[in-house]
């Protein structure tokens, strides 16, 4: 938890996500890279101005996702957009490569100077929409030492959304967060089944009391089930909800924001 609070210096952080227009040689991408710099930079010093604690980007518009395999192409320029946006809004930054290309962000995050990645496929493997995803804690922790990116913290989702966990049913979420723990995460995310979609609050309590690290709420959070959320986390995830019309595919909404932080700031 000290790690945690290094970071971010504020309990129960925020974090808004900014989702990356189509990047280089994606099927939606439209050719014009400042352009996507652009955007992102507007976005974060939107969330900046709008009271948010942190910031995360996300390459959520290159579908359909590469299984861990995103190229240079698409590294280097989530690379350049989080030196930007670090550069510009002195907050904490984090970024997520879909899909689940975690090397790729750290790698990404350590050349960019960011706080944190989110990655997927930690421990556990699972069937997500783009195949199995295998687990890589050993792989991604001794890249992080290989390095020299061990003041990068690692969030990692556990019993993730828009995946199939039958192959693991036998294993609860609860052991699932104790062996993400016990594999030097540092936080852990729980979601619910898709983007957007609630998380479901009994399994986050439950997991809040079996582990240590930070618990992170990585979907389906608005402002009528903040007050729910927020006692029993560390932090929150928000995306779809900061949106027009509560849209991840939208541009970030400031008055949703606003509103969303005035709530948040009377709770905690």
């Amino acid at each position: 938890m000290k790690k945690f609070l290094k970071v971010f210096k504020i309990p129960k952080p925020i974090i808004g996500m900014v989702h990356i227009e189509p990047l280089p040689g994606t099927p939606n991408y439209k050719g014009r890279v400042k352009d996507i710099i652009d955007k992102a930079c507007t976005e974060a010093k939107l969330y900046l101005n709008a009271g948010v604690d942190a910031i995360g980007i996300e390459n959520m518009h290159d579908v359909p996702y590469l299984n861990k395999t995103a190229g240079p192409e698409i590294s280097s320029l989530m690379s350049i957009i989080g030196y930007e946006l670090k550069s510009r809004i002195k907050l904490p930054v984090g970024i997520q490569i879909l899909a689940g290309a975690n090397k790729q962000a750290l790698a990404a995050a350590n050349s960019a100077g960011l706080d944190f990645i989110r990655a997927e496929g930690f421990v556990f493997s699972h069937i997500a929409d783009e195949g199995t995803i295998q687990s890589d804690a050993a792989e991604l922790l001794r890249y992080r030492k290989n390095i020299g990116a061990e003041s990068i913290l690692i969030f990692t989702d556990i019993k993730k959304k828009h995946s199939s966990h039958n192959i693991t049913s036998d294993v609860s979420i609860e052991e699932t967060a104790e062996a993400a723990e016990f594999f030097q995460s540092d936080g852990v995310i729980i979601t619910g089944t898709s983007t957007g979609k609630e998380a479901n609050i009994n399994e986050i309590k439950s997991v809040k009391k079996t582990v240590k690290i930070p618990v992170i709420i990585g979907s389906g959070v608005n402002e009528k089930n903040a007050d729910k959320y927020l006692p029993s986390c560390d932090a929150m995830i928000v995306g779809s909800f900061f949106k027009k019309n509560g849209n991840w595919k939208n541009t970030v909404d400031r008055s949703r924001v606003i509103s969303f932080m005035k709530k948040v700031n009377k709770l905690r």
